[in-house]
């Protein structure tokens, strides 16, 4: 018999992070133009039909062309946005003025999360983007463990006249950039909560009734979201195009190996994959983590 919530000595580290996500394509190079000269991300290797993409020379996407796989149903459990997180408003701006002029057709909303200033697009083979910049922790506001975060609608005009540079304008995205969260599509909140939280060892930062859920460790506003919105019912993933995998950083061997405890606990079946752990969700979403490399 386990908790409802995981007690502290269950709970990933402080410092967790995400990883890269990886994609699979069916367009390698259509891909790769996308996220390289819309959102701004740097090609950082390719070889044969594998291209991992990022900023500041650390990978944030990974696209793997799978020429044998069709596109999901909208229905089905799986990736509902990848959310790519610049420190800089003029960087947002830029990647925002990318994306917007060279792929104007796949802009989907803006809204200020309060905690957050987030503008979402879809890639060309429908895969969900957030390009995202996050307000300073300190203005954050928090009931207890609960972050408040809303939905306010944010001109995307209004935010490209105030933050974009002329240099962004010309020459685009300047810093780093790297997943912030991911956004998944799930069958059930219970099932995900039971999983993500339980004995992954996220804790919960804000739920919304059966139809969304979201978690993170350290405090931050969350590194993985869950929703039913589409999905509710979802059984398990059949292979298809879209999300191959989610990826999460703890900072050391000790939290890696805690977590495989958890994990062997609780009967989850997991694969070493030399660099760390691989496990697959109760939808067949895949997950893998590692030790975060050193700065």
């Amino acid at each position: 018999m386990t908790d409802a919530h995981p007690r502290p000595s269950d709970s990933l580290a402080a410092d967790t992070g995400m990883g890269a996500v990886t994609l699979a394509v069916a367009d390698l190079d259509r891909m790769i133009a996308y996220y390289r000269d819309g959102v701004g991300l740097d090609l950082l290797a390719q070889q044969g039909d594998r291209a991992e993409l990022g900023r500041g020379g650390a990978a944030a996407l990974v696209l793997e062309q799978r020429r044998e796989l069709r596109h999901a149903s909208p229905s089905q459990a799986g990736l509902y946005h990848t959310a790519f997180l610049f420190p800089d408003q003029s960087d947002l701006a830029a990647s925002v003025y990318s994306v917007a002029t060279r792929y104007g057709g796949s802009f989907n909303g803006s809204s200020d999360h309060l905690v957050s200033k987030a503008l979402y697009f879809d890639d060309p083979e429908g895969n969900g983007v957030e390009l995202y910049w996050d307000r300073p922790r300190a203005e954050w506001q928090w009931d207890g463990s609960r972050v408040r975060m809303g939905t306010v609608f944010l001109d995307p005009n209004r935010f490209l006249q105030e933050n974009l540079t002329e240099q962004g304008a010309t020459t685009g995205v300047q810093g780093d950039a790297g997943v912030g969260h991911v956004h998944l599509k799930v069958g059930d909140i219970a099932t995900a909560r039971a999983f993500y939280v339980d004995t992954v060892g996220f804790e919960v930062t804000a739920a919304f009734g059966d139809s969304a859920l979201f978690v993170s460790a350290g405090g931050y506003h969350h590194h993985l979201g869950m929703n039913t919105w589409h999905s509710a019912g979802a059984g398990t993933r059949t292979p298809a195009l879209g999300l191959g995998e989610v990826s999460i950083a703890v900072p050391t061997v000790e939290d890696l190996g805690a977590l495989r405890e958890r994990l062997t606990a609780r009967g989850v079946q997991q694969r070493d994959t030399g660099a760390g752990l691989s496990f697959e969700d109760p939808w067949a979403n895949t997950v893998r983590v590692a030790v975060a490399a050193a700065s």
